[in-house]
């Protein structure tokens, strides 16, 4: 008896092997599901019904068998009804993301079904948002860009036809012709530093320096601007503060930050570079004595191209928030926006240090 036992339990662990390693070549998870519901079922069904062949002289085997049948029966049943719903689940997120490749932007999947694909399906769904912004961004950005690019372009080409036309001297149209030269350069020195920033391309040498200098320098950059809208610059730097930073990097992120905080300074007011050592990172902050962000600026003054100003009568392209979270997050830091205490903004961000 001991040996008949050994060789069931042998050959059953030897069929649910095989069985099991056959159900992986399926080419769907609900017949992967119905297959091994049935292996789990069967399998032990079959050893009962062997084991009772072998010992058939006793007298209750057939009750035993019966037992074992209808027990082995409502399994089965209930495996197929749990494997059904779980491939009814999947085929839900399968179908919503069929629905997205085709092009419906806007196709989401139930966040239903087991835990797991409850939560298959809500990161399809998050990616989904963040793909929709995603194509907002861009179409945003053709859209800016050709309107940036068109409208200097247009300058010129009248001011040239004009020149051609005899209708005025080169010496009249050369100034404004330079900067209009100027400003489509710095757009596509913008772009081309975003395009390098989005394809992770951007390569920085971090070296451990004193962080006051590069202040020094950036508020020495916008004195004249400053002083022609009559906006007093202060800054509060410790000598011996240092960082982990790349420059010129960081230089370009404190004059963008300070040319919108300029912009958005009544005369008599004030913009101030803050400079808070911390345990593991030195955090910026630029202040401005404006009229303060509200939520809806907070949520999307760091998008490329957009201006709290929706007529685009403000100067520049609008991507200097933007290049400044690149270059800040490139150097392993973050950016944020708040209201200053007192009114005005304050935009803030780190740099980590040793």
């Amino acid at each position: 008896m001991i040996a008949t036992a050994l060789i069931v339990a042998a050959l059953t662990l030897a069929v649910g092997l095989t069985v099991a390693a056959l159900l992986r070549i399926l080419p769907t998870v609900r017949l992967q599901l119905a297959g091994l519901a049935l292996l789990a079922v069967l399998l032990p069904l079959g050893a009962v019904l062997a084991s009772g062949w072998v010992m058939f002289h006793m007298g209750d085997d057939v009750k035993i068998l019966a037992v074992t049948a209808a027990s082995a029966l409502t399994a089965l049943v209930a495996a197929l009804l749990l494997a059904r719903s779980i491939a009814d689940s999947i085929d839900r997120v399968r179908s919503a993301s069929a629905e997205f490749a085709r092009g419906n932007l806007v196709a989401r999947a139930p966040e239903g079904g087991p835990a797991e694909v409850a939560e298959l399906a809500a990161s399809f769904n998050d990616m989904g948002e963040q793909l929709g912004r995603l194509f907002d961004t861009r179409r945003e950005l053709v859209a800016w860009a050709s309107h940036d690019l068109r409208t200097p372009l247009a300058n010129m080409q009248a001011m040239l036809e004009a020149l051609e036309d005899g209708l005025a001297e080169p010496a009249e149209y050369l100034p404004v012709l330079r900067e209009q030269v100027r400003t489509l350069s710095l757009l596509v020195d913008d772009l081309f530093e975003l395009a390098r920033i989005d394809a992770g391309v951007l390569t920085l040498e971090l070296r451990e320096l004193p962080v006051a200098p590069v202040v020094t320098s950036s508020l020495r950059s916008v004195e004249a601007e400053a002083r022609q809208r009559r906006v007093t610059l202060a800054s509060e730097v410790e000598d011996d503060v240092t960082a982990r930073f790349a420059p010129e990097k960081v230089e370009r992120v404190l004059m963008n930050l300070l040319t919108n905080a300029l912009r958005h300074t009544p005369a008599d007011g004030v913009v101030a570079v803050r400079v808070v050592p911390r345990a593991t990172a030195v955090t910026f902050a630029v202040e401005d004595t404006g009229e303060g962000i509200d939520a809806a600026t907070r949520d999307r003054m760091f998008e490329r191209f957009w201006r709290a100003d929706r007529s685009r009568t403000t100067r520049g392209a609008g991507l200097g928030l933007a290049i400044a979270r690149g270059l800040v997050e490139a150097h392993g830091g973050r950016i944020w926006a708040e209201d200053r205490e007192g009114g005005g903004a304050r935009i803030c961000f780190t740099l980590q240090s040793s």
